[in-house]
């Protein structure tokens, strides 16, 4: 039977990061990576697990790739601090890491919790993301937001959600929204992306478009609307941050 090993970074999140280990306690090892903390992240953690480490902050990749070396099991679960693992998931997960078939990873739906509220259109629902690996087999690319895991192999479906509490209020999401965008904003020019009008324009109204009534956002009612504006913003916003570091580096450069 393999083991496994749930990982998961940390900064602030006393909110969480309690229940979030206690959904995941009957596994082999549970590893917290904390990035400078200065509530009771790291206090809460350590009733739960005594792999707890402090790391400077490298970037979302990087310091996933760092928590990810420190695990030792067959098979490691990837969980952010406000996420949920529920006990139909986690007897799936139990099945998966007891067999001895050939696949490298699986996805799982999120079921989002915004404003106080499940969403279940808006494209947030069913939304996979691959989170159970086989640890040899994963590793994430280093973007500095928005990180994506890479599985060498194939990938299957588990059929039970995973519960992400995202976004208790506005101000919690706002907070996000700003660090987020610098950094995508950063990512983008990285890899050459040049700011143009055109995307400044019509991606975000495109956006909104697609998530409001191509994904039925208007079924989730106020919270559809609020969650389908407010991502359309966090686009613009997005290009917008790039426009400015074109700007800045061309003044630099001038």
């Amino acid at each position: 039977m393999g083991t496994l090993s749930v990982v998961t970074i940390a900064l602030n999140e006393e909110r969480n990061i309690a229940e979030c280990l206690a959904s995941v306690h009957w596994a082999d090892e549970l590893i917290v990576v904390d990035s400078g903390s200065t509530d009771r992240t790291m206090e809460l953690a350590r009733q739960y697990t005594s792999k707890v480490l402090s790391v400077e902050w490298k970037g979302y990749g990087a310091t996933k790739n760092h928590a990810l070396g420190q695990a030792a099991g067959d098979w490691v679960l990837w969980l952010d601090a406000d996420e949920r693992v529920t006990p139909p998931l986690a007897d799936e997960i139990k099945q998966v890491i007891a067999g001895n078939g050939e696949t490298s990873g699986y996805s799982v739906a999120r079921r989002a919790y915004f404003l106080g509220r499940w969403i279940k259109h808006c494209g947030w629902y069913p939304s996979r993301v691959t989170r159970l690996f086989r640890r040899t087999q994963g590793r994430f690319s280093e973007n500095r937001v928005h990180e994506q895991l890479i599985v060498h192999g194939s990938v299957g479906a588990l059929q039970n959600d995973l519960m992400h509490y995202t976004d208790p209020d506005l101000q919690h999401y706002f907070t996000k929204f700003n660090r987020y965008t610098s950094l995508a904003a950063e990512d983008m020019a990285a890899s050459g992306k040049r700011f143009s009008l055109p995307d400044l324009l019509f991606r975000p109204t495109f956006l909104f478009v697609k998530m409001y009534f191509l994904r039925l956002g208007f079924l989730d009612g106020i919270h559809g609307f609020i969650l389908s504006v407010v991502s359309a913003g966090y686009v613009f916003v997005k290009y917008a941050k790039l426009w400015e570091l074109q700007r800045n580096s061309n003044s630099r450069n001038g």
